[in-house]
Order: C-alpha cells, then structure tokens, then sequence
C-alpha cells in the first residue's frame, strides 16, 4: 500500500505508547469457510477527473448470484482495505455466518494524473477527491465507476443495498458522497475521518445540525491520540483536533436524529483500531438488513425543556414526505398563491398558466400566455404574470380576460402589498423596482455592485421586503417606507453557499407567519429566524436545487417547491405569510 507524505506525517505525531489492537478471528481465514475473489481492474480517465485513471479491484463473494442484485460496498484507498484492514476475509467469514448479506466489495484507489514528463511530479488526486466538499466525487461514484463494475456484476439498485466506507480524509469522502446523494448511498463506516478545518469538513457538523435529516446510517471511530501528544492535547495540526471534531460530528448527528454510533478508541492516526473492529462495525452498520434505512424525529422533541426553535421538525415532520403536484411539465418558471387555496404556475415553455387546487390537482388555468414567467395574486384576487417577451406585466382575472399593468419592463420576481404597490426585480440586475399608481416605474433600491436581486417576498407586517440574491451569499432586507420607497438595505441573512456553484444561486424566497423567511437554494431551501441566523436547511424534494418556493392551501399549510421542471409539496407545522394580510410577528430571538 503506498503511503502518502500527509499519512506519515500523522503517524509520526502519534504517543508512542499505544493500546495493542489485533485482529479477532473473524479477520482471519477460517477452515470451511468459502472464499470470496478479488480482481482486479483499471478504469481510464473519464468526466470527474480528466486525465486521471483510477485503479480498483472487486470482491465477489462465494455465494454471489448472478441473477439476483447483489449490495455492495465502496472501500476508498482500497488497498489499505484489501490488505492491512483484511476485509475480503472479514467477508468471507461474516457472509459466512449469515451476519452479512452476500456483499460485493468495491476497493478504489485515488486517482494519479500521471506527469508528462520524467523530470515533472505527477498530481495526486486524494486530497481533492476525498476531502473537498463538494458532490464530484459522489458523481463519479455513480456516473463513471459503478457502472463500470455493473457492467460486470449484477449490482443492486437499492440505496439500502450501498455503503461507503474511508479513512482519514477517506472518511469524509465517503460521509459527504452520501450526504450529497442519500438517493444512492444510505450506509457509511467513517474511519479516523479527518472533520477538520482543511478543505471545508469542518463545516459538516454544523450542516448535520441544522439540516433535515438524511436516510443514512453512519458508525464513526476515532483515536483519541489521534494527532495528539503529551504537551498538546488539543491536538497537533493545523487544521484542528481530530478527536474533538469526531465527537462534534457525532453530537451533531445525534442531535439531528440519525442512526449513528461512535466508538473511541486508545490509538492514533492509524487503522489498527478500525482493523480489529471491523467485523463489529460492518455488522451493525448492515444490521436489519434488507430493513430499509429510514428518517425518524429525535425522541427528545417530546422530553421537557426541549427547545424547537428554528428546528426542521419545527417546520416539518419526518412522516409526512414531499409528493408531487402534476407533471412533470416542460418548465416552471414561477409559483403564486391565492385566498381560496390554489398555486398558480407558469410553463413559460409551453405558454400555459396551471393551477392546482387545495387537494394538489392540476389543471389549465390559461394557454398562449406569451411565455409568462413571474406570477404574484394581488389582492383585488387578479394574477399579474410578467411576459417578458412583451417587455410587460398584465393581470388575468378569474375568466382569463387579461389587462396591461405595466409597459417596457423586464421582471425576474414580483411581489406584492395588501395595497396593491408591486416590487419587482429585473433579471441580471440588483435593482428593485416599484410600479407607481400612474403606471410609471420607480428604481427604489439598489444591491451591492456585485449583487443580482433575484426573489422577492413581504414581511407579515409588510414593513420589510426580503430579496434574495442571485450572485452574493447573503439576502437582503429593505424597509418599506410610506412612499413605497425602499430604506435602510442591508444584507441581513447570511445564507450557506455549496462548493463549485457559480454564485449563491438563491432564487425563490418566501415567509412564514412568524416571519422566518425560507430561501430556495442549491442546498434545499434554507430557513432563517427573523434575526437573520439560518437555522434549518429542508432537503430538496429529490436531491437536485429548489428554485422557486410558496405557502399554499386554504390556510398556507403546504409548502410548495419547484426542482427543474417538476413541483411538489409538503404540509407543514406552520402557516405562510398571507401577503393580502398585515399582521405584526412576533419578537424575534436575540
């Protein structure tokens, strides 16, 4: 197994006296006990990571069945797993005895772009692929090497049948594949992760804490000389502690309600503790199966003195999932609700105006709409609709009889107040725009140079306008002042911003009676107290991001969402904010 320079560095900072771990027989061959095949392979340089070939072997178990869907496990630096952590053997020996099911084992070395040159180093590739977190190396999991090995094996689909498992920084390439797509992986053996302040791990727990939890299971060891020695017990590297930052993220876990288990060991920065627990930690982590995986509230929501603000089950409950409204269509480029219950959605694509009723039936509301995107209800219970290939905003009645409302504009977002004024945004710029009562149309605040003002949403009170930015990482309030006039902007929520996005990609925003405002992003949608702290991220309703998002329903109890052409809804423990009425929230936190 080659050793990196950053693993030889860890090992030297360890205590020199360590508790002796060895390996149980279950992690020796034992007489009678079928043997599984290892082979080898090499797959060429694809997508993900241009130029770089990725080396990989698979373990096929003695009792693998070519006509049934076998689960499967990722190993990443597979060679470490092969050999020093004996896991073909630990196979072999627990599929054996039933405790496993028939497992293929997948063991993927990190990519080497290789030097075009004897006198040039070649670029290693572990680091960027294993502690960045970003969703890369989740897509070349399911994009490139799986189906590379399902191209030879009968691999299941079942995103209870996959489990991922890594060491050090490999920990946390195999926990951050699984949070980015829990549509694929619901399993994960973290191994003396590195949850450290290098490349962004150190963010993860406080992203478990605050998000709607993901259908994973995840058993975490650690060492607690893991890079410590006598003079520092707050650890020795840079980046932070990694015992202490173990123990943050399975708090954090814990605190969310995942399926998790954590085990300290005595020893350092290495895998003799993982190798002579390993048969323990695969037998809990595939306990139950083929049991699915599933999402459950934590059981102290109900204990005294629990604190539900801003929490996710806050908001929603684990038992009640999104569900799809229609569709899917061609496009959606925009979502409006009414008194009576209904959203209103345009398919600018295909010209039409739908609606769906309180029960999430969808029919046609209007055809040839002129590739109508932004809709708002205003209060007189006309739609206005945005047409931006006539450089104007019209109001469509109950009939679909249809009125100009504004002249020569460009609109992105609209929002507007129980009196009647309209705010809009206008595509690619940071300008917030009014529509006076003589139809004139009035700038009225303008976003940092480098901001785009995308969605806008009123405050209960309607004393502040929330707009979401589309380029910078923050959204906006503005206060209303009696003109109509907009004061006093600053960039108030601080919102998460995912790696390898081109900008905050804020859109959608909307607010809820108590005046938490919800902005729609490629994380989910991302709640905000009133005070501007982000306290609860709501997964997406399939795993992609949320572009536009309202209450709806007779008393705006489902929030409804659009991910790419597709809406969905989810009832909620709290009611929107009905923008045809003013009512004063309550006292933020502070």
């Amino acid at each position: 197994m080659k050793i990196s320079a950053f693993v030889v560095l860890c090992l030297a900072t360890a205590l020199p006296a360590q508790t002796s771990y060895l390996p149980g027989p279950e992690s020796e061959p034992q007489p009678g006990v079928p043997k599984g095949v290892v082979t080898r392979y090499e797959l060429p340089p694809g997508r993900f990571y241009p130029g770089t070939p990725h080396s990989y072997a698979v373990y096929v178990p003695a009792k693998y069945d070519a006509t049934k869907p076998a689960p499967f496990m990722v190993f990443f630096d597979g060679n470490g797993a092969l050999g020093g952590m004996r896991v073909p053997v630990v196979f072999d020996n627990l599929i054996a005895k039933g405790d496993l099911p028939p497992l293929i084992g997948i063991f993927v070395e990190p990519g080497v772009l290789p030097a075009l040159s004897e006198q040039a180093q070649n670029r290693y590739e572990r680091i960027f692929e294993y502690d960045s977190v970003s969703g890369r190396y989740a897509r070349f999991l399911i994009e490139e090497l799986i189906p590379a090995v399902g191209a030879k094996y009968n691999l299941s689909a079942n995103p209870d049948d996959h489990a991922l498992s890594g060491n050090s920084t490999g920990a946390v390439g195999a926990f951050v594949a699984a949070w980015h797509r829990p549509d694929q992986f619901h399993r994960v053996l973290s191994i003396i992760g590195t949850f450290v302040d290098m490349k962004g791990a150190e963010e993860l727990a406080s992203l478990v804490r605050k998000t709607e939890p993901k259908p994973i299971r995840i058993h975490l060891q650690v060492g607690k000389n893991d890079h410590i020695v006598p003079g520092q017990p707050w650890g020795t590297f840079y980046a932070g502690s990694w015992p202490i930052n173990n123990q943050v993220m399975y708090d954090a876990l814990s605190f969310a309600g995942y399926d998790a288990k954590f085990v300290v060991g005595e020893g350092a920065h290495d895998s003799k503790h993982a190798t002579a627990m390993m048969p323990d930690a695969l037998r809990w982590l595939w306990a139950d199966h083929p049991k699915p995986i599933t999402v459950h509230e934590p059981a102290t929501t109900s204990e005294p003195g629990y604190d539900p603000r801003g929490r996710v089950y806050s908001i929603f409950s684990a038992t009640k999932p999104w569900e799809p409204v229609g569709g899917p269509f061609k496009s959606i480029a925009s979502l409006a609700a009414d008194k009576d219950g209904f959203v209103f959605f345009s398919d600018s694509s295909d010209r039409r105006i739908y609606r769906a009723d309180p029960d999430g039936k969808v029919t046609l509301f209007m055809e040839g709409t002129a590739g109508t995107t932004a809709l708002k209800m205003a209060p007189d219970g006309r739609l206005l609709a945005a047409q931006p290939a006539r450089h104007q905003i019209v109001s469509y009645g109950p009939t679909g009889d249809e009125k100009s409302v504004a002249q020569d504009v460009m609109v992105h977002d609209l929002a507007v107040t129980a009196t009647g004024r309209i705010y809009f945004t206008t595509p690619g710029q940071p300008t917030v725009s009014t529509i006076e009562p003589n139809g004139s149309v009035r700038v009225v605040f303008k976003l940092g140079e480098n901001s785009t003002a995308a969605g806008l949403a009123l405050s209960p009170d309607q004393a502040m306008l929330v707009v979401s930015d589309g380029r910078e990482r923050h959204g906006w309030s503005l206060q209303i002042a009696p003109d109509g006039s907009l004061r006093n902007g600053e960039p108030y929520y601080r919102l998460y911003v995912p790696e390898l996005v081109p900008g905050s990609t804020l859109d959608g925003v909307t607010m809820d009676s108590i005046g938490q405002v919800y902005f729609a992003s490629a994380l989910g949608i991302q709640v905000t107290e009133q005070n501007g702290r982000v306290a609860a991220v709501l997964n997406a309703p399939i795993f992609g991001a949320v572009e536009k998002i309202t209450f709806g329903g007779k008393e705006l109890e489902f929030l409804y969402a659009t991910e790419g052409n597709r809406l969905f809804r989810r009832p909620v423990k709290i009611k929107g904010a009905a923008p045809w009425v003013v009512s004063k929230p309550p006292k933020p936190p502070l």
